[in-house]
């Protein structure tokens, strides 16, 4: 199983220049059947505010999602911002395509909107954990998906596993001037939660704020098995699932918790 996480700098509210760079780099990638593909939090347009910018009310980036599974014959972890009926507001959504479907497989709903950064006056919070299966031949691996400012809230990753979660998938926009912590806390919630974490975070910069990257997979034992500087560009990755298995049977410390 290998896991490639597109390092994207985001094209400012523009889908059509997004999904142009998206399928560049990943036609320079390794990429084989049953892989992984991971893009960006919101990587279509940006950590944007502006509603009618962000919002996927006629399925392009669905659509877009759909087509890259279909076409690479891989799962595809994608992002979108998903209009909500019942607020007027939007979802900030992991969207989870496999090929050959005509929904996703998954989506899920950002847990926690920025609040520094005043997601939540556009986006509004889900309230539903979710987890998809990601198969490749005989090997499957059990993923939950996060969001960027989810990874402060280690409670939900600690829900996660209870689902049965041996990999945690993120997209993120996480800038420069708070890098140290997403590096220490990607390693974090690996260690605690003996699972891998696959974290794609953009690069460059948007009208507000610059990105340096820093996209990385840390294993279940919380080293990092590989890491990006700015660039952009496609990390690569093999994951194996017994190494999960492996690790939480010789070093049991899940069989302690006593709180959740």
């Amino acid at each position: 199983m290998h896991a490639h996480i597109i390092q994207l700098d985001i094209a400012w509210e523009d889908k059509a220049a997004n999904y142009t760079r998206v399928h560049e780099l990943v036609e320079s990638a390794p990429i084989n059947p049953h892989d992984l593909i991971v893009l960006p939090e919101l990587f279509d347009v940006g950590f944007t505010l502006d509603a009618k910018k962000a919002t996927d009310s006629d399925g392009q980036t669905r659509s877009f999602l759909q087509q890259l599974a279909d076409d690479t014959n891989c799962t595809v972890h994608g992002s979108r911002a998903v209009p909500d009926p019942d607020t007027g507001k939007l979802h900030n959504c992991a969207t989870i395509t496999t090929p050959g479907q005509s929904s996703p497989t998954c989506e899920y709903a950002k847990f926690h909107p920025f609040s520094f950064g005043r997601e939540g006056e556009t986006y509004a919070a889900g309230n539903e954990l979710k987890c998809y299966q990601w198969i490749s031949g005989d090997r499957l691996l059990t993923v939950v998906p996060t969001i960027c400012y989810d990874l402060r809230f280690p409670e939900l990753f600690r829900m996660g596993l209870h689902h049965g979660a041996q990999a945690f998938v993120m997209g993120a926009n996480w800038p420069i001037a708070r890098i140290a912590h997403w590096r220490a806390l990607c390693i974090a919630r690996a260690i605690e939660n003996q699972a891998y974490i696959i974290a794609a975070n953009r690069t460059g910069n948007d009208p507000h704020l610059s990105y340096p990257g820093n996209s990385m997979i840390v294993d279940p034992k919380g080293e990092v098995i590989a890491e990006l500087g700015d660039e952009e560009t496609v990390l690569s990755v093999e994951i194996n699932p017994q190494e999960v298995i492996k690790w939480r049977t010789t070093f049991p410390a899940l069989n302690d918790i006593k709180l959740i």
